[in-house]
């Protein structure tokens, strides 16, 4: 059992043939991510307690015949802006250093619910505010395929470990590219789904108008099996969609004969050449497979950045406003009055990126 290269479907078929159980393989994840996050940094807390439990009750409704779920024994790892019940959630932030939620994020729950065993929680960029994962407060992540290079950001950490291989698959959280990002720079499959698609319940707010959660896979079907997990509507999450979830896997069955694939030109323009190389060696296969390619023009996409900032900017000082030392974040020493408490909670706290971010 190589842990590092496992997909889904083979855990489902090493766990109905007993090649091994759910806890020899949690166990054996658990062991090889501890092992081997000195190297990459991806990980800020590990479960093991809550990953064995969920790992034996798999093995105890296989044993009875039941069906476990369609993600039964898979490790997963999830990034730590989304709260997970009993287990320290940081934000990568010295303000939420001993925060331990209440309750879990709708996504975790319903991944939980489906067998699927929570290793821990995996470093990221402050608050998911960074593009490289080096402005976390506990430190850079590294790129387990180029460790001289950054993983990318703001889940560094959820795209390190899955292409670390020390989870299968795992949760991330996307702003403005911080899954897809990520995903290119570490070499994994990366899905940022459509807004509202996913439950945003239990992520801890960036920009609420643009954040989303979506899945890191080391290939396109088990990146699949997770989304088909996790989406749907949720009466918790006003902005979840109410439209059906279709079948992800029935999809990746379809031919893409005849398909029409927009190319605007806009974003080939200034890029660098190796990048250029391998984007038009994906667009010729998508030709040589029978898709219609068709250049047209998004005229507006110089504007996209301005736009990008002028809404993060405002909806991060709201949603960060909370963080003022009365509740649950880490507290100065050295406030005497309650306008000290606020200045220099948030002065000690929050980093250099959130800052430059909320002002």
């Amino acid at each position: 059992m190589n842990v590092a290269t496992l997909t889904i479907r083979q855990i489902q078929q090493g766990l109905r043939t007993r090649q091994f159980s759910a806890a020899e393989l949690a166990q054996a994840a658990l062991s090889f991510a501890e092992e081997e996050n000195p190297r990459t940094n991806a990980y800020l807390t590990f479960a093991a307690g809550r990953a064995l439990a969920a790992a034996r009750s798999v093995d105890a409704k296989l044993a009875a015949g039941e069906e476990p779920g369609p993600l039964a024994g898979v490790p997963v790892a999830v990034k730590d802006v989304i709260v997970t019940k009993g287990l320290r959630t940081t934000c990568g932030s010295r303000l939420l250093e001993h925060f331990v939620p209440p309750y879990d994020a709708t996504a975790v729950q319903r991944l939980e619910a489906a067998g699927g065993v929570l290793l821990g929680k995996t470093n990221c960029d402050e608050f998911a505010m960074g593009s490289s994962n080096e402005n976390s407060a506990f430190g850079p992540v590294r790129n387990p395929v180029a460790p001289d290079r950054v993983p990318g950001g703001s889940s560094g950490g959820s795209a390190a470990a899955v292409a670390q291989g020390t989870a299968v698959v795992s949760l991330g959280s996307d702003t403005g590219g911080s899954i897809r990002q990520p995903a290119a720079f570490c070499g994994v499959v990366g899905v940022t789904p459509t807004y509202g698609r996913v439950s945003r319940y239990g992520l801890v707010a960036f920009a609420s108008s643009l954040d989303h959660i979506g899945p890191f896979a080391r290939n396109v079907e088990d990146a699949a099996t997770l989304l088909q997990v996790i989406a749907g509507r949720d009466p918790k999450d006003s902005t979840s969609a109410s439209a059906p979830v279709g079948d992800y896997h029935a999809a990746m069955q379809r031919d893409v004969r005849g398909m029409k694939i927009g190319l605007p030109k806009e974003y080939f323009e200034g890029l660098v050449s190796d990048t250029r190389i391998q984007v038009e060696k994906a667009v010729r296969l998508l030709e040589q497979e029978g898709c219609e390619l068709v250049e047209l023009s998004l005229p507006h996409t110089p504007y996209a950045i301005g736009c990008y900032y002028i809404i993060c900017t405002a909806e991060a000082s709201s949603n960060l406003a909370r963080y003022d030392g009365v509740r649950y974040t880490t507290r100065s020493a050295r406030a005497g009055t309650l306008s000290e408490m606020y200045r220099y909670t948030r002065g000690e706290g929050f980093g250099a990126e959130c800052k430059r971010r909320i002002m």
